[in-house]
């Protein structure tokens, strides 16, 4: 369950993934299994070719692409999710959503 982002946030990410493009979506999570992992970058593209080039180029297997259609998408976690966040550019978000080591 996504928590802490804005309806239209989520509204253009999707867009975004829709029309083909990389596209970051960062919120809140709550998932067990992961103790003390309270964040999730969603990296979507509907390209799903893609999207698994994106993830080679970052040294991620495409293995773990969730091919959920109509949003296809990779979870970045913990220090994955922070250096690919600061890569890219995503200052804000890491910022945000205070995921500094």
């Amino acid at each position: 369950m996504a928590f802490g982002i804005k309806r239209e946030e989520l509204n253009m990410w999707k867009k975004r993934v829709a029309s083909g493009e990389i596209a970051f979506i960062t919120h809140y999570w709550h998932e067990p299994r992961w103790d003390g992992i309270t964040t999730v970058t969603k990296v979507g593209c509907s390209d799903i070719a893609k999207l698994e080039a994106w993830c080679r180029s970052q040294g991620l297997d495409p293995a773990y692409i969730h091919r959920r259609q109509p949003f296809p998408h990779y979870d970045l976690i913990g220090r994955k999710q922070l250096e690919i966040l600061r890569r890219e550019g995503y200052e804000d978000q890491i910022a945000r959503f205070k995921l500094e080591e």
